[in-house]
Formats: C-alpha cells, sequence, structure tokens
C-alpha cells in the first residue's frame, strides 16, 4: 500500500473503476445515442485507453492526460459537446479524487475544444483512426503544457 492510501480509498478506487463500463454505456444511453451509439463510446474509450498507454508512458501523468484529450475529442467530434459533456460526468462521477478529477475536467475541456474544431478530420475514417491521428497532436499539447497532470486551482 502507498503511504498515506487506507484501505476506503483503496477500495473505493476499485469500485470506481470495476463500474466505468455500465456508468459510460448507461449515461450515452441518456444522451439519446441508442444502444449502437454507446457500445461505439466504449470502442473509443477503450481506444483512447490503449492509444494513450502506447504513447504516453515513460512520463507521469501523460498517459492519462492524452486519454482524456483524446477521448473527448472523438467523442465530441463524432456525438456532440452535450453528449461528450454527459459521458465525460459519469465518468468522474464518484471519484475518489477530487484532484484527479479536476485533472480530468481540464484535459476534457482541451479535447472537447479540440474535437469541435476538427470535427470534420475526425469524423472521416473509423474511430481508431482518428485516435491515432490524435496520438501526435496530444504529445504536442503535452509538450505546450497545454494538458496537464495537476491543477493549480
Amino acid at each position: 500500500m502507498r503511504p498515506g492510501t487506507g484501505l476506503g480509498d483503496l477500495v473505493g478506487q476499485a469500485i470506481h473503476s470495476a463500474t466505468v463500463v455500465p456508468r459510460l454505456y448507461t449515461a450515452a444511453l441518456h444522451a439519446g445515442l441508442g444502444p449502437s451509439g454507446a457500445l461505439e463510446v466504449l470502442r473509443i474509450s477503450q481506444g483512447a485507453l490503449r492509444a494513450a498507454a502506447t504513447h504516453g508512458r515513460g512520463v507521469r501523468g501523460r498517459t492519462n492526460a492524452m486519454r482524456h484529450f483524446m477521448w473527448q475529442a472523438v467523442l465530441t467530434a463524432r456525438f456532440g459537446i452535450e453528449a461528450a459533456r454527459t459521458i465525460a460526468a459519469a465518468q468522474e462521477a464518484g471519484t475518489p479524487s477530487r484532484r484527479d478529477s479536476g485533472v480530468d475536467a481540464h484535459n476534457n475541456a482541451v479535447g472537447q475544444e479540440y474535437g469541435l474544431a476538427h470535427a470534420g478530420e475526425l469524423t472521416t475514417g473509423s474511430s481508431a483512426d482518428a485516435l491515432a491521428a490524435l496520438v501526435p497532436v496530444a504529445l504536442a499539447k503535452w509538450d505546450a503544457d497545454e494538458l496537464v497532470w495537476v491543477t493549480t486551482r
């Protein structure tokens, strides 16, 4: 156990992680995407996680920042800003760490802004193509300190 991490914190993190798929699926349905749209949300989420894990590792916080940026950029481009925000809120619901949620909210907002501005590019081809195209963008935004791993708020 890490110093300062209690058993209750670890249980909360485990529960939050274990319930992410039903939370995202339900949020997508509430956003009006229907079952096929909700499944696509899960595919995009999984693809963003995989791409970020592959290309973001090695620097503390970068994988998570990239994942949230790419995930929200593609969701915004493909389903609209309100659906992306609804799904992002569901992801953060019940999170055991306010600090982590603040970081995620910042990186989500950067992704949403990018998704709005580049919807044409991000809706051509598959979601996997869109995520692959976003990897160098996410890395550049990380290097420019547009994506964060700690909040100063």
